[in-house]
């Protein structure tokens, strides 16, 4: 399944999902003895939270409805990509899917989820209820859209004000080099400068997109790719050296993930945490930081130079986040949005956002945190954000990214960066971003 062309279901696809079933008008708010089938993301940063909000949300929904809600989760970016490749050939899954908004793309160019009309969103809510910026990544334009925004994660940089303090340091450096050299000053004893997530599935990708598009190459415009330019191998250099080369990072963290990576600057053993989002928040908060860590926007001048090169983007962050969509092939589409307004309710939204962090892409519920101090360098962050393009083929894109650090492991485990090494896997990603450029509509 990992090497299907999602676009190449054309007419076949269709006559599945029709053969599937539209959901009838009589379906309606009456969901009695009918189930949701919902997938989402596993969090492992809060899992038994995730449950628990599984079984509420189900209660909550039933009782509104008389209909059950089912989740199932996937765990990495690949399992996120088959079952979208999946459920589009078989005309078969979940009613209603929370992918990234990276994936929101892919999900449009199959042409096998639900374009939404005014009339779907006055049964998801109404599209005026939600953050206009959030708007952003549901479609390619706002005339053809697929994706409901469902919640915001726009990355920052946490650092630990003490141990910067003792060491002289003002802030956080505006650029990435600037920001190696105070990790080099903060490396001494126990204590590293960087606590970075190698092995995590989403995290790396987006490091090498962020300095690639500050130094002016955007990865895909238009039908190329441009993964092998120079800007992209240096952000590899710089990503894989802070714990190849600098030693900043704590060798162990070749098998970190993210909830990893938080625990050990929770514990007081890194001085910056970069790439993270207010989900962070609610583990800092109970940690050996608490009251001793800040957030601050993550540099925006990449490696190499001291200031933003003509053509390079400010781009503080993807504009990241979740986007419900809902499938063709549902028969219940009037339950499913039903579901998506709920979970995009302004009470709801507030739950969730104190139970994982994630920001709400709720109007109203987002304007009550925008006067919280802690949240200002995340609110800045989310102006600052810059979107992926809307390819059809991103999501294979990213992945392609992804794996030239997974292909990169063995080496950062023996301490090193072979550079020969490195720039065969970059022109191998490069062949498979420009293919998935070209498979896409």
């Amino acid at each position: 399944m990992n090497r299907l062309k999602i676009i190449a279901v054309g007419a076949a696809v269709a006559l599945v999902l029709t053969a599937c079933g539209e959901d009838s008008a009589s379906t309606g708010p009456d969901g009695a003895g009918k189930t949701i089938n919902v997938l989402v993301q596993a969090n492992t940063i809060y899992p038994q939270q995730q449950r628990q909000w599984f079984s509420d949300t189900s209660d909550a929904f039933k009782a509104q409805t008389g209909a059950e809600v089912k989740f199932e989760t996937f765990a990495s970016a690949n399992e996120e990509l088959t079952k979208i490749q999946t459920s589009v050939v078989s005309g078969q899954g979940p009613d209603v899917y929370s992918l990234g908004t990276t994936f929101t793309p892919t999900a449009y160019a199959t042409g096998a989820f639900l374009e939404l009309r005014d009339a779907d969103w006055a049964k998801a809510g109404g599209k005026e209820n939600f953050v206009p910026a959030a708007l952003g990544v549901s479609g390619p334009d706002a005339q053809h859209q697929v994706g409901i925004p469902f919640t915001s994660r726009p990355f920052v940089m946490a650092y630990n004000t003490e141990l910067l303090k003792a060491a002289g340091i003002d802030r956080p450096a505006d650029s990435w080099d600037g920001l190696r050299e105070q990790a080099r000053k903060l490396t001494a004893g126990g204590t590293h400068g960087m606590a970075i997530a190698y092995a995590d599935g989403f995290d790396p990708w987006k490091f090498i997109w962020a300095m690639s598009v500050q130094a002016g190459n955007p990865l895909v415009a238009g039908r190329k790719a441009s993964l092998d330019d120079p800007a992209t191998l240096k952000a590899y250099q710089t990503y894989l050296g802070w714990l190849a080369t600098d030693k900043v990072v704590d060798p162990a963290a070749v098998g970190w993930k993210n909830a990893q990576a938080i625990a050990e600057f929770g514990a007081g053993k890194a001085a910056f945490l970069p790439m993270v989002s207010a989900t962070s928040k609610v583990t800092l908060d109970k940690s050996q930081v608490a009251g001793k860590y800040a957030y601050a926007v993550m540099p925006t001048v990449p490696p190499g130079a001291t200031s933003r090169p003509g053509g390079g983007v400010g781009a503080t962050s993807i504009l990241s986040g979740d986007n419900l969509v809902v499938a063709k092939y549902s028969k219940h589409k009037d339950l499913a949005l039903a579901l998506v307004k709920l979970l995009t309710s302004a009470e709801q939204q507030k739950s969730y956002y104190r139970t994982f962090g994630e920001l709400p892409t709720n109007a109203a519920a987002a304007k009550e945190l925008q006067a919280d101090p802690a949240l200002a360098a995340i609110v800045d962050s989310a102006s600052k954000s810059a979107g992926t393009p809307f390819n059809g083929g991103w999501s294979k894109v990213q992945l392609a990214l992804l794996n030239v650090v997974v292909q990169s492991i063995p080496d950062l485990k023996a301490g090193k960066v072979d550079d020969g090494k490195l720039r065969s896997l970059v022109s191998a990603a490069q062949k498979d971003a420009q293919s998935a450029v070209d498979e896409a509509r």
